[in-house]
C-alpha cells in the first residue's frame, strides 16, 4: 500500500546506448527496481515508461534514472520524453485549450498580456516556445496550477542535466571548451 504522503507520476525516459532488448535487457532492468515500468522500442529508439510512486515528480525521476542506469544493460537515460520546445498547436492541447485561444494569447487580443516571446525558429513562421516559460507565465495567470507549473520546470532542469551529460559524452572536449569560455 502506498504511503499516504506519495503520487503516482507517469513519464517515459528515453534511452542511449542500446537500440533493442531482450529478455535479459528486460530481467535486469526489472531486478533493477524498475517493476514498475514496461519498455518499448520505436524509431530505433528504446524508451521506458514509469508509473511511480514517490513524493514528488523530482525524486520519482531521478530514482528511475538512478535505477535505469545501475541496471547494467548498456544504455544511459537520454531525456525524459516531455520535451521543453513546443509549438503553438502544443501548448493548446497541454492546457485543453483551442489553438486559436493560444494565438490570441501570443498577440495579446486576449488575456493578460505579455506572452512569452518565442525561443526559436522566430523568423521562419514556425516558432517554438519553452513549455518551463509558458507554463510560468500560464501559473503566474490562474491558467495552470502551481504544480502544474513545478513540474515543468523540474521536467525541464532533468532534461538540461541529461543534455549535458550526454554531449559530454559525445563531445567532451567540445563541451569542456564551451564551458571554459563561458565562464
Amino acid at each position: 500500500m502506498p504511503d499516504k504522503c506519495t503520487t503516482e507520476y507517469d513519464f517515459t525516459l528515453v534511452l542511449h546506448g542500446i537500440d533493442d532488448f531482450d529478455d535479459d535487457t528486460l530481467d535486469a532492468l526489472f531486478e533493477a527496481g524498475c517493476d514498475d515500468a514496461t519498455v518499448a522500442q520505436r524509431y530505433g529508439r528504446v524508451y521506458v515508461t514509469f508509473s511511480r510512486e514517490k513524493e514528488s515528480l523530482l525524486k520519482a525521476v531521478i530514482s528511475a534514472i538512478m535505477d535505469v542506469q545501475t541496471a547494467g544493460i548498456g544504455a544511459t537515460v537520454l531525456r525524459v520524453d516531455n520535451c521543453n520546445l513546443i509549438t503553438q498547436a502544443e501548448i493548446a492541447r497541454r492546457i485543453g485549450r483551442t489553438r486559436q485561444l493560444i494565438g490570441q494569447y501570443i498577440t495579446g487580443e486576449r488575456g493578460p498580456g505579455n506572452f512569452p516571446p518565442p525561443a526559436c525558429n522566430i523568423d521562419d513562421g514556425n516558432p517554438l516556445w519553452y513549455w518551463c516559460e509558458v507554463a510560468y507565465w500560464l501559473s503566474q495567470n490562474n491558467m495552470i496550477t502551481s504544480l502544474d507549473n513545478k513540474e515543468a520546470q523540474t521536467i525541464a532542469a532533468i532534461n538540461t542535466f541529461l543534455e549535458i551529460q550526454f554531449l559530454r559524452s559525445i563531445a567532451p572536449e567540445t563541451t569542456e571548451e564551451v564551458f571554459a569560455g563561458m565562464e
